[in-house]
């Protein structure tokens, strides 16, 4: 029985400093994402809990210039769309927030999850089958604050078409999509969410969602 390890009071104050520092990033510097690297998030990742021990995140790595452009394209039209549900000076701050970092990030991937896997036997999901996209979503925290902790930015890219997506990527029909992601290191630094520091929302203290009984 291997002994657990001691997290220590220093630990959990740098803990609590990385999911501070864990930003959606939408501006990125050109250099790459080495291979070995990307291969060891991954890895981490693949610790994510999962329902039944399932693993249902399935990672499709995307360097094909038609492939991204197909996903640009798709982006820009769904952007375009959702600006269209806004009005006024909500519709002007919108139109100033940069959503995608899709022609600077050097690494893309999307994110799957197969919805009814093998693996895991069904277990934990005959009343919420949902439970394979948390999953697939546990693996994308987890592989964020990997990212985070060798000094890489995440920048989740998430108005967009599923469908189009899916055919653009060409992956098995029934895998669902999770979403889109863009990966490298950050241009800018800061522990404030953009979408704070432009005035689009702030974030609410943690006992404002909470409901006792």
């Amino acid at each position: 029985m291997t002994s657990p390890p001691t997290f220590d009071a220093p630990f959990r104050a740098r803990m609590l400093d990385l999911f501070r520092w864990r930003r959606d990033v939408r501006s990125f510097r050109p250099d790459p994402v080495p291979a070995a690297l990307f291969h060891d998030l991954l890895e981490a990742a693949n610790l994510a809990p999962s329902v039944g021990l399932s693993q249902p995140w399935r990672f499709v790595t995307v360097d094909d210039p038609a492939r991204r452009a197909a996903v640009r394209a798709n982006f820009l039209a769904s952007n375009a769309a959702s600006l269209e549900a806004f009005e006024g000076d909500r519709a002007a701050r919108y139109a100033r927030l940069k959503l995608a970092g899709l022609d600077e990030a050097p690494c893309h991937f999307a994110v799957f999850c197969e919805t009814d896997p093998e693996q895991g036997h069904g277990l934990g999901r005959r009343t919420m089958p949902e439970t394979t996209a948390y999953s697939a979503v546990m693996a994308v925290h987890t592989l964020w604050l990997a990212a985070r902790v060798h000094g890489l930015g995440l920048g989740w890219v998430s108005i967009l078409d599923p469908v189009a997506v899916q055919a653009a990527l060409d992956v098995p029909a029934e895998w669902r999509f999770i979403g889109y992601f863009c990966l490298g290191v950050p241009r800018d630094e800061t522990d404030v969410p953009e979408l704070e520091r432009l005035g689009w929302e702030v974030r609410r203290p943690a006992e404002q969602r909470l409901l006792r009984r």
